[in-house]
């Protein structure tokens, strides 16, 4: 017998902290490609920038099935890239935690570049500007301008993309799979859905009530960020 914590079992509490660590794992990885892509959206016009922004936030509106086959199609194990990975380096990427981690990543990717791209929007190019006049280089007037002044922002679509890689269940079932110990949050809810008895349901509800309670501190948090961003930019 597992034990109870609060009314939840050691699997409950593994699944809490293994969604915990893949989502921290997706948005470290993808929060460089997102802090670059949000700001060539926000500060250059280039061909084809609409259809950039098409695929990004391709993943917002796809079924997120949808966007698991397409990983599985392309990093499993016959994939068009998993297929070279795994028989030329033995790496193999579906259905371990990598996957989930990717998984996360992708969905949330698109709330980070958006709210990058509207935290360097909101940031007046005149102080990159000046930096440059005084000797700095483009590198150094965005490590030490832009990106301080834009840092709200960020850390808001860091909090999103975080909390979007932890709801996250489409997408991971179909990629990364369902095995004991590497169950996400959500996948841990739908298994509990489907077990029968009281003490499944009493978990259950336990479990949804601390996801909501996440949900909404990351919302806030988001929210608090923005808010903080728009009234340094104001004053």
């Amino acid at each position: 017998m597992d034990a109870r914590f609060l009314g939840l079992a050691g699997e409950d509490w593994r699944a809490i902290a293994f969604s915990a660590g893949v989502s921290a794992a997706a948005v470290l990885a993808s929060l460089p490609f997102g802090v670059a892509c949000g700001w060539l959206l926000a500060r250059r016009s280039f061909a084809g920038k609409a259809l950039v922004e098409t695929l990004l936030n391709l993943p917002l509106v796809l079924p997120p099935v949808v966007t698991g086959y397409g990983l599985l199609l392309l990093l499993g194990r016959r994939g068009w890239l998993g297929g070279y990975l795994f028989d030329y380096f033995g790496i193999e990427i579906a259905f371990t935690w990598t996957a989930a981690a990717l998984a996360g990543a992708v969905m949330g990717f698109p709330l980070l570049v958006r709210a990058v791209r509207i935290a360097f929007a909101g940031v007046d190019p005149r102080f990159a500007q000046a930096a440059r006049s005084l000797g700095a280089r483009p590198l150094d007037a965005f490590w030490t301008v832009s990106l301080p002044l834009a840092r709200p922002g960020v850390l808001a679509g860091v909090v999103l993309a975080f909390a979007r890689s932890l709801g996250e269940f489409g997408a991971t079932l179909l990629f990364a799979g369902s095995q004991p110990g590497r169950r996400t949050l959500a996948v841990q809810l739908y298994l509990l859905y489907e077990q029968p008895g009281e003490e499944a349901e009493r978990r259950l509800w336990r479990l949804a009530a601390g996801a909501i309670v996440l949900s909404c501190a990351a919302l806030a948090a988001s929210e608090y960020l923005e808010r903080r961003g728009a009234r340094r930019d104001s004053s």
